[in-house]
């Protein structure tokens, strides 16, 4: 009997197919539907009683995958609506030069002083290092260099003051 109702089922794939195209958007959506529904079939055909057609049995099947398959939607569209809204309301990230630590005014004293000068006018005040070697008498070459090497001492002084912090970019930072 259950291997009869199976293949009576195969036979009919196409009315099947044709039923569930005409309440779904897409073909491919249909065609899902029909071979989830087929999976769910073969599990279940058990359930079929013996004065039930297995037709009218796989219409029910698929009835009720086609309600799914809109509910899934349904919530599915749900959470988009509220992924979208919820991205609106944040605030975009900072930007990188906006993005200022405040133990970094605790700690450029403590560095030497050419490195706290470079330090303060190019990347706190925004000048470039061609100005800056310009202002100073140096080449630009060396001031690429000190703004290098005054990078890396700054880096070491704020590992010392906020630790844990300054491993993770001074976002957002609380220890000053």
């Amino acid at each position: 009997m259950q291997i009869q109702a199976i293949a009576q089922l195969v036979l009919n794939r196409q009315q099947f197919l044709q039923f569930v195209q005409r309440r779904v958007a897409s073909a491919a959506a249909a065609e899902d539907i029909v071979q989830n529904a087929y999976i769910q079939a073969i599990e279940n055909v058990s359930m079929l009683r013996q004065q039930e057609s297995a037709a009218a049995w796989f219409y029910r099947v698929l009835r009720n995958a086609i309600i799914d398959y809109y509910r899934h939607r349904s919530a599915e569209d749900r959470a988009l609506e509220r992924l979208a809204r919820d991205s609106t309301d944040m605030k975009p990230p900072p930007k990188s030069e906006e993005i200022e630590c405040e133990c970094i005014h605790q700690v450029l004293p403590v560095l030497k002083p050419s490195y706290s000068e470079i330090l303060s006018e190019v990347d706190l005040a925004g000048a470039s290092l061609k100005a800056f070697a310009k202002k100073t008498g140096i080449t630009a070459g060396n001031a690429a260099v000190r703004v290098h090497r005054a990078r890396q001492a700054l880096k070491k002084q704020l590992i010392l003051v906020c630790k844990l912090c300054a491993h993770y970019g001074c976002v957002n930072c609380t220890c000053a």
